[in-house]
């Protein structure tokens, strides 16, 4: 799977960060920014939650 972030849909709430920090980190003004966009297997409900978290919809995953 891939994580996939539109920059441009993001407000910089952070909450997408808190379940999956092994994925997501946030710049110095909240903004998420991918690690890398591969998604291991054992992360995968990590970023599910992470994607579900965004109240913006930045967040989504691919097959």
């Amino acid at each position: 799977m891939k994580l996939l972030l539109d920059s441009t849909r993001c407000q910089g709430y952070g909450l997408c960060q808190e379940p999956a920090p092994e994925q997501i980190d946030l710049d110095e003004w909240g903004y998420a920014q991918l690690r890398d966009g591969d998604v291991p297997p054992d992360g995968e409900e990590a970023a599910l939650a992470a994607v579900a978290a965004c109240p913006n919809s930045a967040l989504r995953l691919v097959k």
